[in-house]
């Protein structure tokens, strides 16, 4: 009988988690390089515009694994979370 409990809260939740980005995939135009992160490089942060959704025209801070330059299009598959800023030393001159 708990078994049961815990499995039909489990796929209550799943719902849940769903109605929040239920708009799906939007598209965003990749505007400004910020850097690189990950433990080796691998992951570009970039700065993206929201094309279309609840959130068109918010500029947003994305990570973004694989190739990826100035104008490109992206598809987001939620545009409510937002990354964290690399921290370090960008730009500054020694």
């Amino acid at each position: 009988m708990a078994k049961e409990q815990r499995a039909r809260d489990k796929t209550s939740e799943e719902g849940s988690i769903r109605r929040i980005s239920s708009e799906g995939a939007v598209n965003a135009l990749v505007e400004e390089f910020v850097g690189r992160t990950g433990a080796r490089g691998e992951v570009t942060q970039v700065k993206v515009q929201v094309l279309d959704g609840k959130n068109k025209g918010k500029v947003m801070r994305r990570n973004v694994k694989g190739p990826v330059k100035i104008g490109d299009l992206i598809t987001l598959r939620e545009t409510e979370i937002e990354a964290r800023r690399i921290r370090g030393t960008f730009g500054r001159s020694i």
